[in-house]
């Protein structure tokens, strides 16, 4: 019998990993980072979402001790349960919600441009004078 070659990850790897990517990390590096597989690292999020941190759980039969404390949530599995990442002081959520807005405004004006453009480039089309026919064109003198 030839021994199983899949790897096994303590909880605490599976969560430093969730926190990363709720930090914002980008999911293929962070996957070529710590040389997991993007949907493991997907998974793991979904259980921590579902079940928080108690849904990662470690390899193995769980002992009795880890029994006794499962209703114990530790302060680094509290962290990982907050949807918005770590947890941030007053000022740098400020800070935060600001450079979002600016990031929204941006993406604004972009739309804008790109709405202006789009009118513009149908505004000059000619419409053909029929079934396959072919659109009036200007002039090339």
């Amino acid at each position: 019998m030839s021994k199983s070659s899949r790897r096994v990850f303590p909880r605490s790897f599976k969560l430093m990993a969730v926190r990363r990517m709720e930090g914002g990390t980008n999911v293929s590096e962070l996957a070529r980072e710590l040389k997991v597989r993007s949907h493991m690292l997907y998974a793991w999020r979904e259980k921590v979402r579902a079940h928080g941190p108690k849904g990662l759980r470690n390899p193995g039969r769980p002992g009795r001790a880890e029994l006794d404390r499962s209703s114990e949530v530790t302060t680094e599995e509290a962290r990982v349960q907050t949807a918005a990442g770590p947890p941030m002081d007053l000022a740098s959520a400020r800070r935060r919600i600001a450079e979002l807005e600016r990031k929204i405004g941006q993406q604004q004006v972009d739309l804008d441009f790109f709405r202006q453009a789009l009118r513009q480039v149908r505004d000059a089309r000619q419409p053909s004078g029929g079934r396959g026919g072919l659109g009036s064109t200007r002039s090339s003198k």
